[in-house]
């Protein structure tokens, strides 16, 4: 039986040291593993940093850097969808996060993004409604529905899980089935025939 599971990147958008990205990106690829339409990977940007200055036409980066831009071409470009777990700093989203949007293109095409976001009290969601302007230009779509931790230090135990689990559930799984439908139905059209960008 052929497997037609979607192949789901969970990028970690904080590279900041005490990050919290990480809690809150296991515990959503977890859900992500468990609704059972995914093949599930996390792509950690604090493992793969770019230069914050682009090089020229013509132009080369140093080989770190360029083995951490092919290691992301490959996981992004290999992607059927996306989730963006981003905390939000000074209102918007992280630099880091910024720049590995901007080192891609057609990695990001015609893909669907889903958003899940985490801060105090506004649980990160200027920083989500900032990337919902972004992605657009990347010929990407955010999902409408999106998961958002207000004050997460809080709202997750020392296991590393959402004290509310079943609410919190009920919102991953809501903006899954959105990834699921849009992911699947934009992984066919590229396949029918090539994206216009």
């Amino acid at each position: 039986m052929k497997d037609d599971r979607l192949r789901l990147a969970v990028i970690i958008g904080s590279v900041r040291e005490g990050r919290f990205g990480a809690t809150v990106s296991r515990w959503f690829a977890r859900e992500a593993e468990r609704h059972g339409r995914f093949e599930v990977e996390t792509v950690d940007l604090a493992e793969n940093a770019l230069p914050l200055v682009m090089p020229g036409p013509g132009g080369a980066v140093d080989p770190q850097s360029g083995r951490n831009r092919r290691a992301l071409a490959e996981h992004l470009g290999a992607a059927d969808a996306f989730v963006v777990v981003t905390p939000e700093y000074n209102h918007s989203f992280p630099a880091a996060l910024k720049n590995t949007v901007d080192w891609f293109r057609e990695e990001w095409r015609a893909k669907p993004v889903g958003l899940v976001s985490y801060g105090g009290q506004s649980g990160g969601i200027r920083a989500a409604e900032q990337l919902r302007q972004i992605f657009p230009e990347m010929h990407a779509t955010t999902v409408r529905d999106a998961v958002s931790f207000h004050n997460v230090w809080e709202v997750f135990g020392e296991d590393g899980e959402p004290v509310d689990s079943e609410g919190s559930a009920a919102a991953a799984k809501g903006l899954l089935a959105q990834l699921d439908w849009w992911g699947s139905a934009l992984r066919d059209a590229r396949a029918s025939r090539p994206y216009p960008a």
